[in-house]
């Protein structure tokens, strides 16, 4: 009896072992290829061919050992989509005993898949599944459905190129893509991940479709994307050659009504430069922002850009064409009463300098300013204004060289500044500031103009009223007065003041007064009034 249970036990479990094992000699899982290429081909408008396949029945799967999806010959002849592995999840119950194939997922380990920009802001991807293309010369109106209830894309490596081609493309490592309910008709969900280099990563979440009939980039979607450590020049989001970078964070939520693409969110930015020339910002700052995009122009609207830290929140507003795969913007700067303590943060990152170990407290920054062409060739042209500030940790009077002969001019470490104003022109020739005019109380007013070259370089000339600077003895004040109105009057330049030349760099300032020149040109009058002043015969 015992025997006869064990024999019973035995073809219970060996009975569908030998049978699984004899399904390979009865059922050729190559007689399916055809029919899922044909399926597939025709779902996706582009040639799909599979290697060899064999099945797994641990995973309930047909095995292909390669996949290939052609790209739009458009843009390439290669394939747009390659994997070494797919595991095609069908009921194998229909597919054993009535050769009928009915797909329930897709996985596909390490693809390498192949997107492609071109110049008008067209993707290769746009006609997957209808466009124009070797396979359908035609634009449907509905597009036949291939339901699947999971698709699933394993570390993969996604690379994006512009046309024409430019250094270096975009690439995603350890893509990770889940789409649920997939369909080409209907909305469903999706999530996918990636890493980007220098250690960033990206994930977005939402729903995407149904897909559009005519173009596929113009399908509806609404999703959530965080990226974590971008850093935009090593991603290749940005061109070195703009001289912007940073690390950053970002939390957006993007909405694509198939016309308009609209997106919200902030930027929390680390290690911040805006311009090439600029020093990182020693502290964060978080950048919110609200941009409408128009997929047809490809050009978009700033509502809102706004730079936020401490207390302080400077906006900036216009609008971009995308030309050639290049910005082409036109945005509007306004920053109203920013306090200055607030601002130190940002100063660097915009190419502001100050002499070595000076900082300016205090007081507040008004500026308006239009920044118009592209993030490697534009013009920023405007003004600004700083009131009741002070600049600290730089003996601003012992650096004037030529005025020692009057006593110097005494300021301490601290120069406060009651205001200080111009027009400045900055193209990647250089910055150009006209209209300077300035009043530090311990030096009077002056009034010039000047530049900085590309590399740094200063080169300023000004006319300082220093008579009435709180800085000078009376003696030197006297003397000046006297020279002053001396002056040739053909010369306003120096009927004004003193001539004061400024070289050297923001960092290192080399500041020269002019005063023996001053002297000379009117050494013949002179004589007379400096024997008066000190009470001495001719």
């Amino acid at each position: 009896m015992r025997k006869s249970v064990k024999i019973v036990l035995a073809a219970v479990i060996a009975i569908p072992i030998i049978v699984v094992a004899a399904i390979p000699l009865f059922v050729n899982a190559n007689t399916f290829r055809p029919t899922i290429e044909s399926r597939l081909t025709a779902a996706l408008s582009r040639k799909v061919t599979l290697g060899d396949l064999s099945f797994s029945f641990t995973n309930g799967s047909l095995v292909a050992n390669d996949l290939a999806i052609a790209d739009d010959p458009k843009f390439d002849q290669t394939p747009f989509f390659t994997a070494k592995r797919l595991n095609i999840g069908v009921q194998m119950k229909p597919l054993i005993f009535h050769h009928q194939l009915l797909i329930r997922s897709f996985e596909v380990d390490a693809p390498q898949i192949h997107l492609i920009r071109a110049e008008d802001g067209t993707w290769n991807f746009s006609t997957l599944s209808h466009g124009t293309n070797s396979l359908n010369t035609t634009r449907p109106t509905t597009l036949p459905d291939l339901p699947v209830d999971r698709i699933i894309i394993q570390d993969g490596n996604a690379k994006i190129e512009t046309l024409p081609s430019q250094k270096n493309p975009q690439v995603y490592d350890h893509l990770g893509v889940q789409l649920q309910h997939f369909s080409l008709t209907q909305a469903f969900p999706f999530t996918v991940s990636a890493s980007l280099p220098s250690d960033g990563k990206v994930e977005v979440s939402g729903t995407v479709g149904p897909i559009n009939p005519q173009d596929a980039t113009l399908t509806n979607f609404d999703t959530q994307v965080k990226i974590h450590h971008l850093d935009p020049v090593a991603a290749g989001y940005v061109d070195a050659a703009a001289g912007i970078s940073m690390i950053a964070s970002l939390d957006a939520h993007v909405v694509s009504d198939g016309m308009n693409v609209t997106s919200d969110g902030k930027v929390h930015a680390e290690q911040l430069i805006l311009l090439k020339g600029g020093k990182a910002a020693p502290y964060p700052l978080d950048v919110s922002y609200q941009v409408v995009h128009s997929l047809k122009s490809n050009n978009g609207q700033v509502s809102d850009l706004v730079f936020q830290t401490g207390a302080i929140a400077i906006h900036i507003k216009g609008n971009y064409q995308l030309a050639a795969n290049v910005p082409v913007f036109d945005l509007k700067l306004l920053a109203q009463s920013v306090p200055i303590n607030d601002l130190q943060a940002l100063m660097p990152a915009i190419g502001v300098k100050l002499p070595n170990g000076a900082t300016l407290k205090g007081g507040t920054l008004s500026a308006k300013f239009t920044i118009k062409g592209t993030p490697t060739d534009n013009v920023i042209v405007g003004s600004y204004e700083i009131k009741n500030t002070k600049l600290v940790g730089y003996d601003l009077g012992s650096k004037i060289a030529g005025i020692a002969a009057l006593g110097g001019i005494k300021t301490g470490d601290t120069t406060a500044i009651d205001i200080s104003r111009a027009n400045v022109r900055i193209t990647k020739s250089g910055s150009e500031s006209t209209n300077i005019y300035s009043v530090l109380p311990a030096l009077g007013e002056s009034t010039g103009s000047g530049t900085v070259s590309p590399s740094g370089a200063l080169d300023f000339h000004l006319i300082s009223k220093v008579t009435s600077a709180k800085g000078l003895n009376k003696v030197g004040v006297n003397l000046l007065t006297k020279l002053n109105s001396s002056s040739d009057a053909a010369k306003p330049s120096t009927a004004n003041g003193i001539p004061i030349s400024i070289t050297g760099t923001a960092e290192a300032p080399v500041i020269t007064a002019d005063v023996n020149g001053l002297v000379k040109g009117n050494a013949a009058t002179l004589k007379k009034k400096l024997s008066k002043l000190f009470g001495k015969k001719q």
